[in-house]
Formats: structure tokens, C-alpha cells, sequence
């Protein structure tokens, strides 16, 4: 009988390993280059979620001299009456959603309206 490893099988790889992505061209494309990294989406999304707890922490008579669009007034007035953490929390994640989807010129004037409050 000799070593009890000689009946043993032994198995060798014979796949090929080769690196991701499985492309030759490695070159970034024109839209990658101008689009902004997920970090970079994040740190705004969080900068805008932010600007909403500012908007929400306003009194409704200085909340009211802001020229918001409707939906985002109507949320901002929700998520002042609510005392639930959870559905706040919910109700602000909606607000930055908002916030994410109006036109730069309006948040900037967001921006300046609470600035000079």
C-alpha cells in the first residue's frame, strides 16, 4: 500500500484568469469623463437632504416668503407636522429627492432666500 496521497486525485486549474472588465479598450468614454463620480452625486445628495432640514426647521411665516415650487412646499409642511421619526425620516428622504430634481436656478434662489433670512 504506500503513501495514501498517491490514490488521491489532483486537480490543476485550467482556466485562464483575466482581469475586469473583460474588454481590451480601458479608455474612458466621453460621458464618463463629464459625469460626476457616485461619491461626488452622494456629497450633493446629502448637501441637498441638508438644505431640507433647514427648509423644514423654518417657521411657516418665513417658510411661506420662500418662492418654492408647490410639491416642495407641500412636503416641507408635512414633514413639519410629523412627530413619527420614522415617517420624518421617510418624508425627508422625499424632500432631498425633490430638491435633486428642481432646476439649479431655483435652488440657488432657495439658497439666497435662506441666506438673507
Amino acid at each position: 500500500m504506500g503513501n495514501p496521497e498517491d490514490n488521491m486525485p489532483h486537480y490543476t486549474s485550467t482556466t485562464k484568469h483575466t482581469t475586469w472588465p473583460h474588454t481590451q479598450d480601458n479608455a474612458p468614454t466621453a460621458d464618463a469623463q463629464t459625469k460626476p463620480s457616485k461619491s461626488q452625486r452622494k456629497r450633493d445628495a446629502h448637501a441637498l437632504q441638508a438644505l431640507g432640514v433647514q427648509l423644514v426647521a423654518l417657521p411657516p411665516a418665513r417658510l411661506a416668503r420662500l418662492a418654492l415650487p408647490d410639491a416642495l412646499y407641500e412636503a416641507v409642511v408635512a414633514a413639519q407636522g410629523m412627530r413619527s421619526h420614522g415617517a420624518r425620516a421617510r418624508q425627508m428622504q422625499y424632500i432631498g429627492k425633490l430638491m435633486r430634481q428642481l432646476d439649479p436656478a431655483v435652488l440657488r434662489t432657495v439658497r439666497e432666500g435662506l441666506d438673507s433670512m
